[in-house]
């Protein structure tokens, strides 16, 4: 498969004013394009802990714009701010996640053509999945979902999902300790949505050294997954 271009706006470089006014936009979106032709844009979101260039991210980026998917990356407010001063926050208030989703996507909906998924690493997929139906995103693509706090497997987070009409991809580990296999059966989920298992995957979808896989092999498969979700899509030709 052809190599993938990875690019920064502004090369990394964070402006000034980035230190007193973090947030979404231009300033924090990472890019990786296919060199060949392109399938589909997705707007993939971090997770709670880690940021828009974890190793996980980088990976996942990569492998798919190799198969033909665009991946813009974004980081929330608080986690732009932790690169200005490398101090660890938690995430911001959920208003303020959806709204930052909001504008990302209206920017790079304006700058690209063809289909545009959202989605994410856990808290920022489900933060796409609570927005998908609004913004009319083209599919909804989720690795390692949150189905639940850790914990509290008693009190899933699924209510929204039932109802959800947006074609929808969730890339779970069977043992994730956010949502494994044996509670996630259960749920009743919109039949818009597709649920993918990872054999004795965890949340950052990596198998158990028992079961003869690799987490390379998952991050293959998942990328694979993803890619061929995307090519699939049904997308209506906008009207004249």
């Amino acid at each position: 498969m052809d190599k993938a271009r990875n690019t920064n706006i502004d090369s990394g470089q964070w402006p000034p004013e980035a230190a007193q006014t973090p947030g979404c936009g231009a300033l924090s979106l990472l890019w990786n394009r296919p060199v060949g032709a392109l399938s589909a844009t997705l707007v993939l979101a971090h997770g709670a802990g880690a940021p828009m260039d974890s190793p996980f991210m980088d990976a996942i980026a990569e492998k798919l714009s190799a198969r033909g998917v665009a991946v813009a990356r974004f980081e929330f407010p608080y986690m732009a701010a932790r690169r200005a001063d490398d101090r660890k926050r938690p995430p911001n208030p959920q208003k303020q996640l959806l709204e930052c989703w909001r504008e990302v996507y209206a920017q790079v909906r304006a700058e690209v053509a063809g289909p545009l998924a959202i989605g994410g690493k856990s808290m920022g997929g489900r933060m796409a999945s609570l927005l998908a139906d609004e913004l009319g995103a083209d599919a909804l693509v989720c690795l390692g979902y949150p189905f639940y706090a850790a914990g509290k497997d008693d009190k899933p987070r699924v209510a929204h999902l039932a109802e959800l009409a947006t074609p929808t991809l969730i890339v779970q580990g069977e043992r994730d300790a956010l949502g494994d296999r044996a509670h996630v059966v259960e749920y009743v989920l919109s039949p818009a949505i597709q649920v993918h298992w990872l054999t004795a995957a965890d949340h950052d979808l990596k198998p158990l050294k028992a079961s003869g896989l690799t987490h390379e092999q998952h991050l293959e498969s998942t990328a694979e997954v993803v890619s061929a979700f995307l090519d699939e899509l049904q997308i209506a030709p906008a009207q004249p």
